[in-house]
């Protein structure tokens, strides 16, 4: 199935009788809600979900993004007018981040039709694509989540993959390295894992690089078709999330390590390496 949309796609799409469901997953670490950037204009019909409230639970020791319960995901994407024979598309504000992790939670609670605007609202503005003030009100949908539909990792199980597959990380290289941790207790890397950093997945406007390019980028990592069991890891399962969407663009199953590096590091008995290579 498909796995992204383009934006002169999804004009085509929403002007049809059965419309996708359209969701805008704007977010910013660190930063306020999205909230007042999607009443401030967004696509006709789109619904806003918090990333924090709706697509991760509360921050803790298994990390700052953990899977959101069951139940509080399947209220939001129900009032958001989600059913479970809804072709859903969702978007962000461009980075691909927020849009990607709920691309990957709806999957992962079992829904199948769900594609990300590629480029996000810049795609779309530059496109010629109009923005609302108006707010959505959709009919409330019946979409029923089944947890488990898409492979996690736990640290146990990220610390094997680095062993024995290919566990990649996300994050940007200084902090893969080491040399600056903005948010964790501690900087490096799982040991073994490769560093593959979110912003080579995508062009300078935003929009994925084409699937053949993302293939031969993932070989250079020694990620292939077939090859292995592979898994991503970020901060706190967001970026890895795009990963794992850039990973499918290419043809290429992944495993995400949700609890991520905010999970790991706050063990001080994990082990950490540091540095460019993999340790």
């Amino acid at each position: 199935m498909d796995t992204i949309i383009s934006a002169p796609e999804l004009a085509a799409d929403l002007h049809q009788r059965a419309a996708p469901v359209l969701l805008d997953v704007r977010y910013e670490r660190g930063g306020p809600s999205g909230r007042a950037a999607y009443e401030a204009g967004h696509i006709s019909g789109a619904v806003y979900v918090d990333l924090e409230a709706d697509l991760a639970g509360p921050p803790g020791p298994s990390g700052r993004h953990p899977l959101p319960d069951t139940g509080v995901f399947e209220a939001a994407m129900r009032r958001a007018g989600v059913r479970g024979d809804s072709r859903v598309v969702v978007h962000d504000g461009g980075q691909g981040w927020a849009a990607a992790r709920a691309w990957w939670t709806l999957r992962w609670a079992g829904h199948g039709d769900v594609r990300v605007l590629d480029g996000g609202l810049p795609a779309w503005t530059a496109a010629g694509g109009e923005l609302t003030t108006r707010g959505a009100a959709p009919e409330p949908g019946d979409f029923d989540a089944v947890p488990g539909s898409l492979p996690v990792l736990s640290a146990e199980d990220a610390a094997a993959l680095a062993r024995t597959g290919v566990l990649l990380d996300a994050r940007a290289a200084e902090r893969y390295r080491g040399e600056v941790e903005p948010l964790d207790p501690v900087g490096g890397h799982i040991p073994g894992a490769v560093s593959a950093p979110t912003a080579g997945n995508v062009t300078a406007d935003g929009t994925f690089r084409p699937a053949r390019e993302l293939a031969r980028r993932f070989a250079a990592l020694g990620v292939t078709a077939g090859g292995g069991r592979v898994g991503v890891y970020c901060g706190s399962g967001v970026s890895a999330a795009q990963q794992v969407l850039a990973l499918a663009v290419a043809g290429i199953d992944a495993a995400l390590y949700v609890g991520s590096w905010s999970e790991w590091s706050a063990d001080p008995a994990r082990p950490v390496a540091t540095g460019p290579r993999p340790g």
